[in-house]
């Protein structure tokens, strides 16, 4: 069985690996995506992350789609009770930003779109500056007062902005967040580790990191320039930013440590993501339920110290 960990101190217990619904509408269809749901809740693993703009970018969609498809999946298999329910707020141009009366309206159309009374931990997709923290968590407030919200959490936020929005809660009486979800793996650590890790750790927050394979990047997909063309533009994309000496360096040591666990090296990137401190789940994709089934597996593998330490050596900057 999946062992289950608190997400900060906001009582929601979640698997060590959830799901990112962005996919949904997007690189998977809705048979797919039921299909995953299914297989995902049937490992033993229960957190969903989705936000109302996904997936808004993908010709034809204007947004909410993802939330939609869950929303169907919902009320088709009733499994409700067996899923923590992540969404966001604010990174959509039909619902923009952090106002109090943008917050309300965007979640009361998260509800309709994903068919339930309550959205278990509901995000600040990005910060917004323009609105008074007060106002935003004000707003927050009176969703969790509602009953329409277990618990809040904040996405791409600075240190800085993060710290502030605690004081906020503190100060005034207002839920705090609970999570915080960065851009985190085993490439991309500065941005996180420098200052956000340990105002999360201070703080006792729950750290649910996207990108957790960078891309793909960490899976071993992409280990020369002719594999740009695996996945179109954005394989371009991963290739330009990561097939470095320091990417090398990386898949090397991810090369290594899987052969002598009988690993993936996308196993062992993820297992040495939920083996970090602080660390909740990191969100990882999938677009067919074998590819599921094997970053699941990661939640199984035992890295020892001396991995780490290699994975670590090898990912250190230039």
């Amino acid at each position: 069985m999946t062992r289950l960990r608190e997400l900060g101190r906001s009582g929601l217990q979640v698997g060590p690996i959830a799901f990112g619904g962005n996919v949904f509408g997007w690189s998977v269809d809705e048979k797919t995506a039921f299909a995953l749901l299914d297989a995902f809740v049937e490992a033993g693993f229960n957190l969903v992350d989705t936000a109302d703009v996904y997936p808004a970018w993908v010709p034809g969609n204007s947004g909410g789609e993802s939330e939609a498809i869950i929303g169907r999946w919902l009320r088709h298999g009733g499994k409700r009770d067996k899923v923590v329910l992540a969404s966001k707020v604010g990174k959509w141009s039909e619902r923009p930003g952090l106002s109090a009366a943008n917050i309300h309206a965007a979640a009361d159309d998260s509800l309709r779109r994903l068919q339930t009374d309550v959205i278990d931990l509901y995000q600040a997709h990005e910060d917004d500056e323009s609105v008074p923290l007060e106002e935003t968590l004000g707003a927050f407030a009176r969703l969790v007062e509602a009953g329409k919200v277990r618990a809040i959490g904040a996405s791409n936020y600075s240190a800085t902005r993060l710290r502030d929005a605690l004081k906020v809660s503190a100060d005034y009486h207002l839920p705090r967040y609970e999570s915080l979800q960065p851009e985190y793996n085993l490439y991309d650590r500065a941005g996180y580790e420098a200052a956000l890790e340990p105002l999360a750790r201070e703080h006792g927050l729950g750290v649910i990191g996207y990108y957790a394979l960078a891309s793909g990047f960490l899976s071993g997909k992409y280990r020369d320039a002719a594999d740009a063309g695996k996945s179109g533009a954005r394989g371009a994309r991963v290739v330009a930013r990561y097939l470095n000496p320091r990417g090398r360096r990386i898949l090397g040591a991810l090369d290594d440590i899987a052969a002598s666990h009988r690993a993936t090296p996308a196993q062992v990137a993820l297992a040495w993501q939920i083996a970090r401190p602080g660390i909740t789940a990191p969100i990882v994709s999938a677009t067919g339920v074998a590819q599921l089934r094997e970053v699941l597996d990661a939640a199984r593998l035992s890295l020892s110290a001396a991995d780490i330490a290699q994975l670590d050596a090898a990912s250190a900057g230039d």
